[in-house]
């Protein structure tokens, strides 16, 4: 199906209605201690790509589009539980522009919230009354918290290599937006080779993401991320970055450092710019760009053009 809106305008017009969705679910006040913190985690300032590459898929597929709100409506849900939980577990404070939920409330009642979140995604998903729909949804679920077990169990572990990091990613975040494309192909009931092409595309979105997020972490600011900025290294996490700069001198130096997290960042910030550790990242970020976009061949111009201008923001984000 051909979009009419400009593709800016369309963006605008599927983050904005997932937002009045999300703001109108039908949920109760009380008990207080459990929904106050869900309409809090709901409210804040999120991107919303993953509902939004729900609904570019689909609609080139043409998909129905109450399907598709429901599809994106659940996946939305799906990684606001996963971020609820995934704060507690790294004791960041800042996501969405606002307080994290244990911050704000406290670790129970945020425990509490990302389950009850998570509930909720799996009754949306329930909505779009297919099997093969909730099959996935389901699957790229473990997936996702196999990535955060991973995550977790990589911290400060220098013996990390490049390929177990490129595995973890991909469960962590490629798995996610691997459903978002696949999703689209399975509500507009195509084949299996069509669906094996969307997979492979959001993978690869999903691990140029992933990169590209790692590299804003140092490299952006609070404002403009809506959360902690480096966090992940001070606690030992295995990035991009860090995976890097395990082959150049100085590293252990910088990273055993025990000055301010501001002076640490900036020291951070020069170390990567001048061992070019800055550069091969964004490198590698744009052949999973170059990846995904391949796997976009198989459709058809008007769908494939949507899909790479959705890429490109991807590419050329700044938070």
């Amino acid at each position: 199906m051909s979009d009419t809106k400009p593709f800016s305008e369309l963006i605008d017009f599927i983050r904005s209605e997932t937002d009045r969705h999300l703001r109108e679910m039908d949920l109760p006040c009380e008990p207080s201690y459990l929904y106050e913190p869900i309409h809090f985690a709901l409210k804040g300032k999120g991107k919303r790509l993953r509902p939004i590459l729900v609904h570019l898929s689909g609609r080139g597929f043409d998909a129905e589009p109450v399907d598709l709100m429901h599809a994106g409506m659940a996946v939305e849900l799906m990684h606001n539980f996963t971020l609820v939980h995934d704060d507690i577990m790294d004791n960041d404070h800042t996501r969405h522009g606002q307080p994290t939920i244990h911050k704000q409330y406290g670790i129970n009642e945020a425990i509490l919230t990302g389950d009850s979140i998570f509930a909720l995604a799996q009754l949306m998903i329930g909505q779009v009354n297919s099997i093969p729909a909730f099959q996935v949804f389901n699957k790229a679920s473990l997936s996702v918290c196999e990535g955060q077990a991973f995550d977790l169990e990589y911290e400060n572990d220098p013996q990390i290599t490049l390929d177990q990091y490129l595995n973890m990613i991909g469960k962590k975040t490629g798995e996610l937006l691997s459903l978002c494309a696949e999703l689209g192909a399975i509500l507009g009931h195509k084949n299996e080779i069509v669906r094996n092409e969307m997979r492979n595309y959001g993978m690869n979105l999903g691990k140029a993401f992933q990169i590209q997020d790692d590299i804003l972490e140092i490299f952006s600011d609070v404002e403009q991320m809506g959360k902690s900025l480096g966090s992940d290294i001070t606690a030992g996490k295995q990035t991009i970055m860090t995976i890097l700069a395990k082959k150049h001198d100085g590293w252990d130096q910088i990273e055993a450092s025990n000055e301010d997290i501001s002076s640490k960042l900036n020291r951070m910030r020069t170390f990567f710019i001048e061992t070019g550790i800055k550069n091969r990242a964004e490198e590698m970020s744009n052949d999973f760009i170059q990846k995904a976009n391949s796997s976009l061949l198989i459709l058809k111009d008007d769908h494939r053009d949507t899909l790479n201008q959705f890429t490109e923001s991807i590419l050329n984000r700044t938070y």
